[in-house]
C-alpha cells in the first residue's frame, strides 16, 4: 500500500485527509485514458478538497496518464466474479469514496454494487442499441453522455433509462497554442510537409492480433505521404514490439520518419506542431485535432465506433476526408446493421475482414486502394476552410463539466460515503503496478 508520502493531490494541503477517487478507462484504444487525462487537468483548475487518485485496470492507457499523479494502479482479473471481489477489496483497503469511469461498464457496475458513487463517462452514446443495454451502467450516480452531431433512435431508447443522465460537451484537452499562432506555424494554404500518423491504442476486446491493421495501413500511408511530398512523418500508436521500425524500413517512407508511443501531453505537442494528421478515426483524437485546427484525414476504421466517427467528421467539415476499405473487403453498412444484436457482432465482422485482408492474396490490392484514398483525401483537404467544425458542433467544455459532476458527487456524499462491509477477499487478485447540429436531448 502507498505510504502517506506517496499520496498526491490536485490541491494544496489543507489539513484534511485526502479523498480517494478511483479512475478506470476502458481497455479499448487510448481514447478513454485521454479523456481521463483531460478531466484530471480540469480538476487542477478547481478549488477542491485534497484528492488522491488510484487507477484500476486501464493497463493500455497507463502510459497516457503518466503525467498525472495517480497513486498506484491495480490490475483486475478477467473473470466477473473475481473482478467483483477484487473491486471490493480495493474499495475497502484504499477507502475509495468516488469513482470516474470512462466506457468500462463492468467496472462501473462493480463499483456501484459496492457502494461507490460513480460518474460514468459515455463518449460513444450514438453507438448503443438494445443489444448493449445490459453492458451499460444505467444506474450510475451521474451518467455523462458526450454530445454528438447525430443520435440514432435506438440509442435514445437505451439512454432514456439512464438514471443520472447528463449531456456534456466534448471531453478533450485544452489547446496549448492560440489559433492565429497555430495557423501561422502550420503554413495555412501551403502544401503539407510534416505529418503525424496516429493509430490509436490498437487494442480491444476480441482483437486477436493487433498487427493486422498496421501491416495493411502503415506501408500504404507512408507510400502516399512520400508521393505527396511529405518530408517528415511521425507514427504514434501502441505498435507491438519493433513493428513500426520494420514497417518503416520496408516501406517507401518520407526522408525523416520516426515512430513511438506518446503520452497524452507529448501527443498534443506533436499534433500542435504538424501540418496534417492522418489517424484511425478515434473520436477523442478527431475532437482534439479539431480543437487545435489541425487538418485531418481519417484512415480506414479499426472498429465499429470509428465508422461513425469518420462519417461524422466528414459530414461536419463538408468534405469526404475518409480513406475507405475496399467495398468487397468490408461493407460498412453491413457492419453497422449487425450492431442491432450488440456491438460485439459488428466488431467480429470488422476484425475478421481486416484479418482476412492482412493474410490474403489481395493484400497488395488493398494497399493500392489505401494509397489512392490517402492522396485523394489530402487533395480534398485543400478545400476545407475551417477544421474545427466537428469540435465546435459539440462544444469543448466537457472535461470541466465532468470534473464538476465528480465534485458534486463528492459534495453530495460529504466526502465520506457509507461503504458496505467487505466480503472475504479470497480470489481478489488486485495486483498493484506503477506504470454541425449538435444532438442535445
Amino acid at each position: 500500500m502507498p505510504s502517506s508520502a506517496d499520496m498526491h493531490s490536485v490541491a494544496p494541503a489543507t489539513g484534511l485527509d485526502p479523498v480517494t477517487v478511483a479512475l478506470v478507462g476502458a481497455e479499448f484504444g487510448w481514447g478513454s485514458s485521454g479523456k481521463l487525462s483531460a478531466v484530471l487537468s480540469a480538476l487542477q483548475d478547481r478549488s477542491t478538497p485534497p484528492l488522491r487518485f488510484i487507477g484500476m485496470a486501464s493497463g493500455l492507457g497507463r502510459s497516457v496518464l503518466a503525467e498525472h499523479a495517480v497513486d498506484g494502479w491495480y490490475d483486475l482479473p478477467d473473470d466477473p466474479v473475481r473482478t467483483a471481489l477484487a473491486v471490493e477489496e480495493i474499495v475497502r483497503s484504499q477507502a475509495v469514496r468516488a469513482a470516474l469511469v470512462v466506457l468500462d461498464g463492468a467496472a462501473a457496475t462493480a463499483l456501484l454494487d459496492h457502494g461507490v458513487p460513480t460518474v460514468f463517462l459515455d463518449s460513444l452514446p450514438f453507438l448503443w442499441s438494445e443489444g448493449d443495454r445490459a453492458a451499460l451502467p444505467l444506474n450510475a450516480t451521474v451518467y455523462c453522455a458526450q454530445k454528438s452531431i447525430e443520435l440514432p433512435p435506438e440509442c435514445r431508447a437505451v439512454l432514456a433509462d439512464a438514471r443520472g443522465l447528463r449531456w456534456v460537451e466534448a471531453v478533450i484537452a485544452r489547446p496549448r497554442t492560440p489559433e492565429p499562432e497555430r495557423g501561422a506555424r502550420r503554413g495555412t494554404g501551403r502544401p503539407y510537409r510534416r505529418a503525424l500518423v496516429s493509430l490509436g491504442g490498437l487494442r480491444a476486446p476480441g482483437l486477436i492480433d493487433p498487427e493486422h491493421y498496421p501491416r495493411l495501413v502503415v506501408p500504404a500511408v507512408l507510400q502516399a505521404l512520400t508521393a505527396y511530398g511529405i518530408e517528415e512523418a511521425y507514427i504514434a500508436g501502441n505498435l507491438p514490439g519493433d513493428l513500426a521500425d520494420r514497417l518503416v524500413d520496408s516501406s517507401a517512407a518520407p526522408p525523416r520518419t520516426t515512430a513511438g508511443p506518446l503520452g497524452h501531453g507529448a501527443f498534443l505537442e506533436r499534433l500542435d506542431d504538424c501540418d496534417v494528421l492522418l489517424t484511425s478515426p478515434g473520436l477523442t483524437t478527431l475532437l482534439e485535432a479539431g480543437g487545435m485546427g489541425v487538418p485531418t484525414v481519417c484512415l480506414p476504421p479499426q472498429n465499429l465506433s470509428q465508422i461513425f466517427n469518420g462519417r461524422y467528421h466528414s459530414q461536419a467539415l463538408g468534405a469526404e476526408l475518409r480513406v475507405l476499405w475496399p467495398h468487397d473487403m468490408l461493407d460498412e453498412d453491413e457492419a453497422l446493421a449487425l450492431r442491432s444484436g450488440g456491438e460485439d457482432h459488428a466488431l467480429e465482422r470488422i476484425y475478421s475482414a481486416i484479418r482476412a485482408a492482412a493474410l490474403g492474396d489481395d493484400r497488395q490490392d488493398v494497399g493500392h486502394a489505401i494509397v489512392g484514398g490517402v492522396l485523394a483525401a489530402l487533395r480534398r483537404a485543400a478545400s476545407v476552410s475551417r477544421w474545427d467544425a466537428l469540435t465546435t458542433a459539440v462544444g469543448t467544455g466537457g472535461a470541466a463539466q465532468v470534473a464538476d459532476a465528480l465534485l458534486e458527487v463528492l459534495g453530495a456524499e460529504g466526502h465520506s460515503p457509507e461503504l458496505p462491509e467487505p466480503r472475504a477477499a479470497a480470489g481478489a487478485e488486485a495486483t498493484r503496478s506503477r506504470t454541425p447540429r449538435t444532438v442535445n436531448p
